[in-house]
């Protein structure tokens, strides 16, 4: 190798390569012991898992028919999660939540990038150490079958670093095929209430943030119509941000499930269904090319299941496809094209 040849790190990102072992009983926690019950880490994990018990129990009554089927896995060295997914249903062609807790360690450029800015997190580590580091979250993608139902999609997740550095991320967000504006009120209005209650600036930062982030810059559209998003957020205290991301997750089954009980009956077309089916190829575009998570987690070795569970079970592209003028169609593609305020 000649000595301008760059070194490549033969592990980039490391929690554990193929270490996922099954298990049928969770443990209380898939936190490490000395970690402790008092910790930002054990609170997070709680609050996940409350959210995850929660929001599957909504979904499936909402459903009516289909049941979330749980896998659970733990790691050597930490860690594990609980993925849930409910395939089959009623109301749901597919339907996820899932758990992960991280303990792994990265190069210092690699944490940079996985911050929404780039941020340097690596305080006190020396140039070239790796990075241990921790995290937990909760996401969940929701593909219902009726082309008048949305997608929904949230992310809450806490970081922190063997240094003592931390932060929060997270967000949900809506993916109609058809727009409804009365739904997109509902939605943002109830995330607006949960952000004016702990920031008065925080929906308007919010709001356009998920704009720019969920945005498919091949395509020069948005994935859907947005909502909230945030990352790197560390600038309160770290029971302040606990407190928003513990609201933010109550707010989900509030934003999205009255949104789907108005629609999961509407009768529809198989041209509507055509049209759905092309914007969940839009979905899929999104997630495997820009989305941070997808991303990170095949990066890191992250159980593959998890981390595709948010694609949808089917999807259509159509060569050179273009709405009809004035149609439904194109009010949402001017939608895309356009974010709009909703509240």
């Amino acid at each position: 190798m000649s000595t301008t040849e760059a070194k490549v790190d033969p592990n980039p990102v490391n929690i554990g390569w193929d270490t996922h072992k099954a298990i049928d009983a969770v443990p209380d926690s898939l936190t490490r012991e000395l970690d402790g019950n008092d910790s930002m880490r054990r609170r997070f994990e709680v609050l996940c898992r409350n959210a995850q018990d929660q929001i599957c129990a909504a979904i499936e009554e909402l459903d009516g028919e289909g049941k979330f089927q749980q896998d659970a896995w733990v790691r050597p060295n930490g860690g594990g999660g609980m993925s849930r997914v409910l395939t089959g249903g009623k109301v749901f062609e597919k339907a996820g939540v899932n758990l992960s807790v991280v303990y792994g360690s990265m190069p210092q450029e690699a944490l940079a990038a996985a911050t929404e800015r780039g941020v340097d997190r690596a305080k006190g580590m020396k140039p070239g150490e790796r990075v241990p580091f921790f995290a937990c979250g909760l996401s969940s993608v929701m593909h219902p079958k009726n082309p008048h139902c949305p997608t929904m999609h949230f992310n809450y997740r806490y970081f922190e670093t063997d240094g003592g550095v931390w932060w929060f991320g997270g967000g949900t967000d809506i993916t109609p095929s058809y727009l409804d504006a009365a739904d997109m009120k509902h939605f943002h209005g109830t995330y607006k209430e949960v952000c004016d209650k702990h920031d008065p600036e925080y929906y308007a930062k919010f709001k356009a943030w998920a704009d720019k982030y969920f945005t498919i810059a091949h395509r020069g559209e948005t994935r859907g119509l947005g909502g909230i998003f945030f990352d790197d957020q560390n600038d309160k205290t770290p029971d302040e941000h606990f407190a928003f991301s513990s609201d933010c997750l109550d707010a989900v089954t509030k934003a999205y499930v009255p949104v789907v009980a108005r629609h999961k009956d509407d009768e529809y077309t198989q041209a509507q269904k055509e049209w759905q089916l092309m914007r969940r190829g839009r979905y899929v575009e999104f997630n495997l090319v820009y989305d941070r998570g997808t991303v990170f987690g095949l990066k890191t070795g992250g159980r593959i299941e998890s981390i595709l569970m948010s694609l949808p079970e089917t999807a259509r592209w159509q060569y050179d496809h273009h709405p009809e003028p004035g149609s439904p169609e194109a009010d949402i593609m001017d939608a895309f094209k356009n974010p709009r305020e909703w509240v």
